[in-house]
C-alpha cells in the first residue's frame, strides 16, 4: 500500500493502543483505572510491537512510525529526505486518527472525569516537573537511548549478522517498554513528535467536557527534544558501530 500508508496505520494502531492504555489508568469508572505506571510502559510497548508489524504489512518495511527515527535515518545515511518526508507525513496524519480512536473508544468515560490533566495526559505529555531545559534533555536523552539501540539492534556490527534476525518488532518493543520504565517518569516519554503533537491538536478541537487547554506553551518540548535526541543518535551510530 505504499510508504506513506504503512505509517499511517503503524502509528494510528501505535496510538491507538499507547494512548489507550493511558486513558484505561487514568479515566474514571475504567476496569483498569489506577492500574499505575507498569501497565502504562507495558501497553506502549505493546503499541510499538503492533505498530510496526501494521506498518510493514501495510507497505513501509521501515515501519519507523516515529519522525525523530525518520530523520535520525537521513542523519545516519539508511534514508532519504523524500522517502523521510512521506513517512512523517504519515505518521502525524495516523496519530491523529489514533488519538481520535482513543476519545471515540472511551466516549463514555469523559464526562465521568473532573480533572482535565487527566484526559490531556490520555493524549499527550506533561512534565512531572515543570521545567523546561530540563524537560528538553529528558526527551532528548530517552530518544537518543532510543534510535541508539534500534540501530544496534538492527546493525550487522562486528559480527557481521543482525541480532534480530526475525525478532526485531520484539526487540524494539522491549526497548520502548524499558525506556518507559527508566526514563519515563521525568516528562512522560513522548520520544515521538507525532504521537505527542498530532494527539495534541485532537484534543484541542474535540469535544471533550471539561477538557481545559491543551498546554500549548510546553508543547515545543516533546517535538524539539525527540529531534535532537534523534539527530544526535543518528550521527553517534555512524561513528561507533561497526558497518
Amino acid at each position: 500500500m505504499g510508504v506513506f500508508m504503512g505509517e499511517l496505520l503503524g502509528t494510528m494502531i501505535l496510538v491507538l493502543l499507547g494512548n489507550g492504555v493511558v486513558a484505561a489508568v487514568l479515566l474514571n469508572k475504567s476496569k483498569a483505572q489506577n492500574s499505575g505506571w507498569g501497565v502504562i510502559a507495558a501497553g506502549w510497548a505493546f503499541g510499538v510491537l503492533s505498530g510496526v508489524f501494521v506498518a510493514q504489512a501495510a507497505g513501509s518495511p521501515g515501519a519507523a512510525i516515529n519522525p525523530a527515527v525518520s530523520i535520525a535515518g537521513v542523519v545516519a545515511g539508511s534514508n532519504t529526505i523524500g522517502n523521510a518526508i512521506i513517512e512523517i507525513a504519515g505518521q502525524f496524519v495516523g496519530a491523529f486518527i489514533g488519538a481520535i480512536l482513543v476519545y471515540l473508544h472511551y466516549l463514555a468515560h469523559w464526562g465521568e472525569t473532573d480533572d482535565p490533566g487527566l484526559k490531556l495526559a490520555c493524549f499527550s505529555t506533561g512534565p512531572a516537573v515543570r521545567n523546561p531545559g530540563a524537560n528538553l534533555i529528558c526527551e532528548a536523552i530517552g530518544t537518543f537511548v532510543l534510535v541508539m539501540v534500534v540501530f544496534a539492534i538492527f546493525s550487522t556490527g562486528a559480527t557481521g549478522g543482525s541480532p534480530a534476525t526475525g525478532l526485531g518488532p520484539y526487540l524494539v518493543a522491549s526497548l520502548v517498554w524499558g525506556i518507559g520504565l527508566s526514563l519515563g517518569g521525568t516528562t512522560g516519554y513522548a520520544i515521538n513528535p507525532a504521537r505527542d503533537l498530532a494527539p495534541r491538536i485532537a484534543h484541542q478541537i474535540l469535544p471533550i467536557p471539561g477538557k481545559g487547554d491543551s498546554d500549548w506553551a510546553y508543547s515545543w518540548i516533546p517535538v524539539v527534544g525527540p529531534i535532537i535526541g534523534g539527530v544526535i543518535a543518528g550521527g553517534f551510530a555512524t561513528i561507533v558501530y561497526a558497518s
